[in-house]
């Protein structure tokens, strides 16, 4: 719950809250934040209280908070999550409706589906295309997902700006984007809710 609070709140009174806490139970709250927000907020950390927090934090989340770190806040590859829905090309559309269903997901994480070539942990294998949710629900749940992905999305590149991001977001109607590294491996997904809370004033 408190997770969910901090992701809400403005960034100075996250850092206060997470200032009153023991750093065992602030690792804590941080690995069930969102690894985006988890990385701003660690990023606006003294550099001493960041790393002693990455430092308890579970290798794996540690590693996606670091992972985002690297770029830039105000690109995409510092909005994204490295969390989408991602699946294989031979997972059946009943598989991957049942992923979108997950109560955690935001509905423009949900909105589209992720179709890579294995391994299928962020940086991924080559991005095969997208699925989005309203063409799975017009198809047979027994037909394989590849079936019904758009091969010719769009896809950002995690330096590109938030003005960047913006546009392309707007000139294709989008609720979410693939970022991409240069040989196409999937390294996260920029959301709608993500932009708008990069683009609106505190």
């Amino acid at each position: 719950r408190l997770a969910d609070v901090l992701e809400e709140l403005p960034e100075e009174d996250q850092v206060e809250i997470l200032g009153h806490l023991d750093s065992e139970r602030a690792a804590d709250v941080l690995e069930e934040m969102s690894p985006d927000d988890a990385a701003d907020l660690i990023a606006d950390l003294p550099p001493e209280q960041a790393a002693q927090l990455l430092e308890l934090m579970e290798p794996e989340d540690a590693d996606d908070v670091r992972r985002l770190m690297s770029y830039a806040e105000e690109t995409a590859g510092g909005m994204m999550t490295p969390e989408p829905v991602i699946l294989p090309p031979d997972a059946t559309i009943a598989e991957a409706l049942a992923h979108v269903r997950h109560e955690e997901l935001s509905p423009s994480l949900a909105a589209l589906i992720y179709v890579v070539r294995p391994p299928l942990e962020t940086p991924t294998g080559k991005l095969i295309g997208v699925a989005h949710i309203q063409r799975l629900l017009r198809e047979s749940p027994s037909s394989l997902v590849a079936t019904a992905i758009d091969t010719d999305a769009v896809t950002l590149r995690p330096d590109a700006t938030l003005q960047q991001v913006a546009a392309h977001m707007a000139t294709y109607n989008l609720v979410a984007a693939p970022v991409v590294d240069e040989e196409g491996r999937l390294l996260g997904a920029v959301t709608v809710d993500d932009l708008l809370d990069h683009l609106l004033p505190d």
